[in-house]
């Protein structure tokens, strides 16, 4: 088995989803020089900055321990694979997205420094428990499951979906029976994969085929999976695929199946939720958190206030 860093597994995902941009720019007859040929299809990563003008607030910043304070940064992992969550640019060097937009703002808040470090999406939550980071992102789904060892202070509500080919049977998957003898593509080491192992016994007793789940580090290779036919469904974030889909031809969004609060993580009993979460509500309360929300396209997952490491949602 080959292996890859992060950066370049990332860079590999946002190089196939600007080239399925380019390809649906590719169906019109756009010029370059006029906004709508191929020079235009990087601008589907939106650059606009809502960060830089966010204050920092005393009463949040107080809350955080006394050693952060004195530092004055915060050490963040986060995962970057695909928009809206986290991404690269063209440049192949500045990231963006939801993730890297709300770490930033809620760092303003505090008035701390986010020393962000790139790490794979399985590695990070492991290497918070033994104190490698303060937090991390990577739209991490809170779960009870992942509750019992991790601390989450919310911050979006996204969760589970499922998107296919245009030709597929499939219109809506509202129980995994409907995918019994098809072959599902989704991301290692997520709550999806988890979601599918633990179901796997509903296609025996419903007497049909099991569903063959296919795990994929790389969100590039998911896809393209999809688009040549090796699996016929994906199933991933709701936010997620529904950006995906707009990027590249061929591809439907199905439908939500289940919403997930989503939160940045943390060590069991970090003294910072509290912190982290007056920052979040601060973002709401001076409009940020919207403008945030609205750069990405992700209206539908707000939240009406952060919580620290609420029930699952069932």
């Amino acid at each position: 088995m080959t292996t890859s860093t992060p950066r370049a597994t990332a860079l590999r995902a946002a190089a196939f989803l600007a080239t399925a941009a380019l390809a649906l720019t590719a169906c019109g007859s756009g010029d370059p020089s006029d906004g709508t040929g191929p020079a235009a299809a990087t601008a589907r990563i939106p650059t606009t900055d809502v960060v830089s003008g966010v204050k920092k607030d005393p009463a949040a910043a107080k809350l955080l321990p006394a050693g952060v304070r004195a530092r004055g940064s915060l050490s963040l992992a986060s995962s970057v694979g695909s928009p809206p969550s986290a991404t690269y640019l063209p440049d192949g060097r500045t990231l963006a997205g939801q993730d890297i937009d709300f770490a930033d703002a809620v760092g303003k808040v505090l008035g701390v420094r986010i020393k962000r470090e790139v790490a794979g999406f399985e590695a990070i939550l492991p290497a918070l428990g033994s104190g490698k980071y303060d937090l991390g992102t990577g739209n991490f789904g809170v779960t009870d499951e992942r509750r019992r060892t991790i601390d989450f202070v919310t911050y979006v509500n996204d969760g589970q979906g499922f998107a296919a080919r245009e030709d597929s049977p499939l219109r809506k998957v509202t129980s995994l029976r409907q995918l019994c003898g098809l072959t599902v593509a989704t991301g290692a080491g997520t709550t999806f994969e988890t979601t599918l192992e633990k179901n796997a016994h509903l296609c025996k007793e419903a007497g049909k085929q099991p569903y063959d789940v296919k795990t994929y580090a790389e969100q590039g290779a998911l896809w393209i999976s999809l688009q040549q036919g090796r699996s016929d469904v994906v199933m991933s974030t709701i936010n997620g695929l529904r950006y995906a889909v707009k990027q590249q031809p061929g591809l439907r969004f199905l439908n939500e199946f289940k919403r997930l609060d989503v939160g940045f993580a943390f060590k069991k009993g970090t003294p910072l939720a509290p912190a982290v979460r007056a920052a979040v509500n601060r973002l709401k309360k001076d409009g940020t958190y919207d403008r945030i929300l609205k750069k990405w396209g992700t209206g539908p997952s707000a939240i009406a206030t952060s919580r620290i490491s609420p029930p699952e949602v069932k």
